[in-house]
């Protein structure tokens, strides 16, 4: 995409400067003297900012809304049980090309593999790692839990609790460039589950419940996620770090297709809340992107940290719009 649009950098510099007060706009505490006044930021964002409707010509400005979340599963540094799974580092022989530099017209698009010969092949798949194990790349960690390691990398980041109580917050360092593919998906094809069942709790119920058939469904995605290791946050409280390198926040940070929509772009969207099937209209910054996250109207709502996180956001599927504030 085109770099920042020049008046960007004044934009930023008087937001800075709009007063602050009780009905406030931001994530913290109302009143909090930090925070920028709900009036004073809808009177700012209406004076400097037009809003476009995204879409794609010819088909409906709607288009699907999902939720991610930051999960804590259990899991050690060395291997302690056979049932454990490893959590992979990027693999040492992983080759990333960016065809930007090859192309400019394939901005944000990448090509992974592996070199054989003078050739650059593709790289394992989820289940060829599985099978032959990965001995070009590091194990992080060692997950407790099979379906809970797989969520994860669904995820893309996460904490991970040691046995002394350690919690170590790894996230996202690449990925085995095949495509992601759905279980839910595979699961209705199959007959396994009906649509309207399909939900991230629903896929994590069936699968704890069929653990015979579990590892076949699971490698119908082939994508497989390598981690990194964060740094211990000096804010407990902050998400992990997006696309964009700086921590996300619940319901302010959305990932999107940067094809369509720029990283740091401010959006509203449009959509329902999942628990209570209510409006939800908010203003969001684009700041991570998803391997099945593709389209112009399509979104993934962060929803913050822990198993009530991941519950609304295992559970949210809903049509929405999206208006792409640019500075007028």
């Amino acid at each position: 995409m085109r770099n920042p649009p020049g008046p960007w950098p004044v934009l930023c510099a008087e937001f800075s400067t709009l007063p602050t007060g009780s009905g406030t706009a931001g994530s913290g505490p109302t009143g909090s003297a930090s925070a920028v006044s709900a009036a004073a930021l809808r009177a700012w964002l209406e004076r400097r900012f037009v809003a476009r409707e995204l879409g794609e010509a010819g088909s409906s400005p709607r288009g699907l809304v999902t939720g991610y979340y930051e999960p804590l599963i259990r899991g050690s540094r060395q291997r302690r049980s056979a049932s454990q799974v490893p959590i992979y580092a990027p693999p040492r022989d992983l080759i990333t090309i960016e065809l930007a530099s090859i192309e400019p017209r394939l901005s944000g698009m990448r090509l992974r593999g592996r070199l054989q010969g003078d050739r650059v092949v593709p790289y394992a798949d989820r289940a060829e790692i599985e099978r032959s194990g990965l001995p070009a790349a590091d194990v992080l960690l060692w997950a407790d839990d099979p379906v809970d390691a797989f969520f994860l990398e669904i995820q893309g980041s996460g904490r991970v609790q040691l046995p002394d109580g350690q919690v170590v917050r790894i996230g996202y360092a690449n990925q085995n460039g095949h495509p992601f593919r759905a279980i839910g998906r595979t699961l209705i094809d199959r007959g396994l589950m009906a649509s309207q069942d399909v939900s991230a709790p629903g896929i994590r119920a069936w699968l704890r419940a069929n653990p015979a058939q579990a590892r076949g469904l699971m490698h119908t995605n082939p994508s497989q996620v390598f981690f990194r290791e964060l740094p211990a946050p000096a804010d407990a409280q902050a998400g992990p770090p997006g696309a964009m390198g700086v921590p996300l926040t619940a319901l302010r940070s959305i990932a999107v297709d940067r094809r369509h929509v720029s990283l740091g772009s401010l959006v509203w969207l449009t959509t329902r809340e999942p628990m209570r099937n209510a409006p939800m209209e908010r203003l969001m910054v684009a700041q991570d992107v998803g391997g099945a996250i593709v389209g112009a109207v399509r979104a993934d709502v962060f929803w913050g940290f822990g198993e009530v996180a991941g519950d609304v956001a295992g559970r949210m599927k809903a049509d929405g719009r999206m208006w792409l504030l640019e500075p007028r």
